[in-house]
């Protein structure tokens, strides 16, 4: 393995990363730079497809709304993988992210364990994401005090 391959990898990995601890400090405009102009953007939960967004301005209106139903984010990336081919990458990742919201004025906890697939691009310098697609694969929900 070159050190090139090895710099990508981190790259990318720094590129998951951000884009958890961006989103779990509500830094949305920021989030946004971390993908393509034409991104795409997909979530399945249980299997059925419920998001499917193009584009940063759109996709930055929907991450504004779900952002502002949320009191807390918690996000922990585990394994990343990926292969890379040239200025294009393919990567899976795997995270653990925790949302507290409040119903009927309790607070309400939501684990979900989410595999990412992505696409990447390596453009003016820097690696973006191009496509996401998000598999929450469990979700568990409890009331916390």
């Amino acid at each position: 393995m070159t050190l090139e391959v090895l710099k990508t990898k981190q790259d990318l990995r720094d590129l998951i990363d951000n884009y958890a601890y961006l989103g779990d400090e509500w830094k949305i405009s920021e989030v946004m730079d971390l993908f393509t102009p034409d991104v795409i953007y997909k979530v399945y939960m249980n299997g059925a497809l419920v998001a499917n967004v193009s584009g940063r301005e759109s996709m930055e209106s929907d991450f504004n709304l779900h952002a502002s139903q949320v009191k807390t984010y918690f996000t922990l990336n585990g394994q990343h993988s990926t292969k890379i081919d040239g200025k294009t990458a393919t990567g899976i990742s795997f995270s653990q992210i925790k949302m507290i919201r409040e119903n009927e004025g309790k607070d309400v906890l939501t684990d979900y364990s989410v595999k990412y697939e992505d696409k990447y691009v390596f453009q003016n310098e820097k690696w973006l994401i191009k496509e996401r697609t998000g598999y929450f694969v469990i979700i568990e929900s409890r009331t916390i005090s």
